[in-house]
């Protein structure tokens, strides 16, 4: 039986990250993945992912995206791949919308460069977004997007290239952990393998590989789209185009980028939560893109967006495991310390694999990193659990995460 300093179970965004950053501290490490990687029944395909430093859920994340984007770009330099590309970015709504307001105060917190836009000067900049009167923007410059199946595998190769172990189309089946607080094993359905350390990056199969920790989350459908618009992709490329989030409603955003697939490969936009909200597992999620899912962003598009819609020519689902705050869990397992675990990125933890990584690997050598996770903790959902003791988990695994 194989023995090793940390096992990961799951190599998707979060997975393939901590992998990578626990080899190259000279750990020897097994990364196990149920799939191949990077593959397309998680959180971590569709070919991009929005990174902003602006950040509209709340200013404490600030810091995390600075470090998230100084590691983006030290993987970019390790691997020889471009992986984080700055168009800029509009944050779009009325003045009080949460994406608005929320984005100007942890700019201003923080000493982000930023501009603040009325709707006319919306228009004469990027004249594809045809907004109403009543709509106002802050301009990220260093906002844009991070390619999601590129990094995976960028992480991966620095992973293989610092010594570690992966295995792919191998799902677990159970791990188990001891009460002392060293030593873990796991089975797979071809062998089992004992490691000192345990790190869990489960994505949309927390529920399940979480369940005895009592997390309250939510894994939803999502629906990415590629339009082709009617005139053309030019008015859409990155050179006048920026990525933006579009707040129409509470809790109703469009997000979208430019185009990057060339003049046959359209426009991705997508809904940051679904109008339709509903909740599935990744075994028994819908994959077949209904009318309806294509209609309701064509619909949300046209009011801001209307050169944009044409026909869809591609759409991908995806899955979001969420909080009921919308914030992370990041912690060292409450009562079995050797495992750690991260899961619950509520639709907009993809910009954060980087630095992510970077705390898994400080959690599992010492329990300890400069981060700071207090928003983080399980503990924030005990009072509607009655006090009752978050338990230990042990239980099918083979995860991937986005």
């Amino acid at each position: 039986m194989a023995v090793y300093d940390t096992i990961v179970l799951g190599l998707g965004g979060m997975g393939s990250a901590a992998v990578a950053h626990l080899a190259s501290r000279g750990n020897r490490v097994l990364g196990l993945e149920q799939f191949t990687s990077p593959h397309s029944r998680g959180s971590s395909h569709g070919a991009t992912r929005v990174v902003r430093q602006a950040y509209f859920e709340h200013p404490s994340y600030v810091p995390l995206l600075r470090r998230a984007y100084e590691l983006w770009r030290d993987l970019e330099r390790r691997t020889n791949t471009s992986l984080l590309h700055l168009t800029g970015g509009l944050m779009l709504g009325p003045a009080n919308s949460p994406v608005v307001s929320g984005s100007l105060r942890s700019a201003r917190e923080h000493g982000l460069d930023h501009e603040y836009l009325e709707a006319g000067e919306i228009r004469r900049r990027f004249p594809a977004f045809q907004v109403s009167e009543d709509t106002l923007a802050l301009f990220e410059p260093t906002a844009g997007f991070v390619g999601c199946e590129s990094s995976v595998a960028a992480h991966l190769q620095w992973a293989t290239q610092a010594g570690a172990e992966l295995r792919f189309e191998e799902p677990a089946l159970e791990w188990s952990a001891s009460g002392g607080g060293e030593g873990v094993t796991v089975r797979t359905a071809q062998a089992t393998y004992s490691a000192r350390r345990l790190v869990l990056t489960p994505g949309p199969w927390a529920p399940r590989i979480l369940a005895d920790l009592g997390l309250p989350l939510k894994v939803t459908r999502q629906v990415l789209c590629w339009f082709q618009p009617p005139g053309g992709v030019e008015p859409f490329l990155s050179e006048r185009f920026p990525i933006y989030i579009w707040q129409r409603g509470e809790g109703e955003e469009v997000y979208g980028f430019p185009a990057v697939d060339g003049p046959e490969g359209g426009v991705k936009a997508a809904f940051f939560h679904q109008p339709r909200t509903e909740e599935t597992t990744p075994e028994t999620v819908e994959r077949r893109i209904r009318p309806e899912d294509v209609a309701d962003l064509q619909n949300a598009l046209g009011q801001f967006l209307p050169g944009l819609v044409g026909p869809c020519l591609q759409a991908k689902v995806c899955l979001y495991t969420s909080t009921p705050d919308g914030h992370f869990v990041i912690c060292r397992h409450p009562e079995r310390s050797q495992v750690t675990l991260a899961a619950g990125f509520s639709g907009h933890g993809y910009k954060f694999c980087s630095v992510v990584g970077e705390i898994l690997a400080d959690l599992a050598e010492t329990g300890q990193t400069r981060h700071d996770l207090s928003r983080f903790a399980p503990d924030r959902f005990r009072a509607g659990r009655n006090g009752s003791a978050l338990g230990p988990s042990t239980g099918p695994a083979g995860c991937h995460n986005g």
